[in-house]
């Protein structure tokens, strides 16, 4: 379990597929990540099962109750979703419910999982990306300092049996800590 000012990060439980499904089936949320609305609460208990139980997939939580209101994780490298081969680098994903946007907590979630990665997992660069037309994912990276480095076209997407341009970022150990020393 990690923490912050105002939120938990702390490991997915079956219990929380209702909150999840809640949140997930809004068709504003998933589909500018690349996967589709949840359509049930058993759906929601199965990507719990089987999607959302990476060694550091976590459930963002508010502090006061711990309820689900999003999700992020770094995908370690080798992973079957992890597009990296370098066991130092990782990918950072996230999304966060509707209600919560505008308020900063997936920026403050993402630096707790940075320090993660960089202290606790000893990486030395976390990447990151999103797809066209996903501008809330841009500002969040550009916020937490990750840096461009490539666009890709024509990115398979399973969920929809399309493809999409994916922009990709990074960001090394010593620019992270840089950024700290800059806040």
């Amino acid at each position: 379990m990690l923490m912050t000012k105002r939120l938990i990060l702390r490991r997915w439980d079956e219990d929380d597929a209702e909150d999840l499904f809640r949140y997930a089936k809004d068709p504003e949320v998933g589909p500018a990540a690349g996967w589709k609305p949840h359509a049930s609460v058993e759906e929601s208990r199965e990507i719990i099962r089987n999607v959302l139980n990476g060694p550091e997939a976590y459930a963002v939580c508010l502090k006061e109750d711990s309820t689900p209101i999003g999700a992020i994780e770094l995908m370690l490298g080798g992973s079957s979703v992890n597009r990296l081969n370098n066991a130092d680098e990782c990918e950072l994903g996230y999304w966060i419910a509707k209600p919560f946007w505008g308020q900063g907590m997936i920026p403050e979630a993402a630096r707790e999982m940075l320090r993660c990665a960089f202290e606790d997992l000893h990486m030395s660069k976390v990447w990151c990306g999103y797809y066209d037309g996903n501008e809330k994912s841009k500002r969040v990276q550009e916020k937490l300092g990750f840096k461009y480095q490539y666009t890709k076209d024509d990115v398979f997407v399973p969920a929809f049996n399309e493809t999409r341009t994916e922009h990709m970022s990074c960001i090394t150990k010593e620019e992270w800590k840089n950024e700290l020393q800059n806040r």
